[in-house]
């Protein structure tokens, strides 16, 4: 197996498919297209394949470097996942093959962490307005306001409302990341969403020019 070299590909592996549409249309907004660069976006469908994912890139040839995200409660599923596999784990400014990784040090090695999860981020970021500014354009403001007069949520804090809403439908989450990531302005960016991206550019610039 080859080590990982400036021209190898990047593996960025995110949770679900709502957090996959929310970094392509984060990365779009920068004007970064899908087939433009060599990140290729996984869908792990769900934290728990993380290992599993980890050991596939394990046994790729060449090595690629693994960036990735993820939900505060499923941080240790990536903190064992890394213990087993951290030297496939390969960023510029990453730690050493022997560093043992631990849920506050993650994104030094490429894995950013939801304070909650995606879907939170965003919303904090928008804000209230700004997310039911998103759920108008997208027709879903009458469903959503049908849905808090279920008395199981009439009087509930506004975000909660919002959380809920967001996965009471399949498909929904993934729509609404999607929209909602779109509608951020840059300087709005939740900061592990943030980070991602950069480091998914700085892989992307190093890859580009070998």
């Amino acid at each position: 197996m080859a080590p990982a070299s400036d021209s190898a590909p990047t593996w960025v592996l995110l949770e679900g498919t709502s957090d996959v549409a929310a970094v392509r249309s984060l990365r779009a907004a920068r004007g970064v297209q899908p087939d433009d660069e060599p990140c290729r976006l996984v869908d792990m469908g769900g934290a728990t394949n993380v290992r599993r994912h980890l050991a596939a890139a394990a046994e790729s040839d060449p090595l690629p470097r693994v960036l990735g995200l993820c939900d505060e409660q499923e941080a240790p599923y990536f903190v064992r996942a890394l213990t087993a596999y951290r030297t496939v784990v390969r960023v510029p400014s990453g730690p050493g093959p022997t560093a043992q990784p631990s849920v506050a040090t993650l994104p030094d090695f490429g894995f950013q962490v939801c304070r909650r999860d995606l879907e939170d981020e965003l919303m904090r970021a928008l804000g209230v307005d700004g997310t039911l500014a998103v759920l108008a354009d997208l027709d879903l403001d009458a469903t959503f306001a049908a849905f808090t007069r279920q008395l199981a949520w009439q009087g509930r804090p506004i975000m909660d409302q919002l959380r809920r809403f967001v996965g009471t439908t399949s498909g929904r989450k993934e729509l609404l990341a999607g929209a909602m990531a779109a509608a951020l302005a840059e300087d709005d960016c939740p900061p592990p969403l943030t980070a991602l991206l950069d480091s998914m550019e700085r892989v992307s610039v190093r890859g580009q020019t070998t």
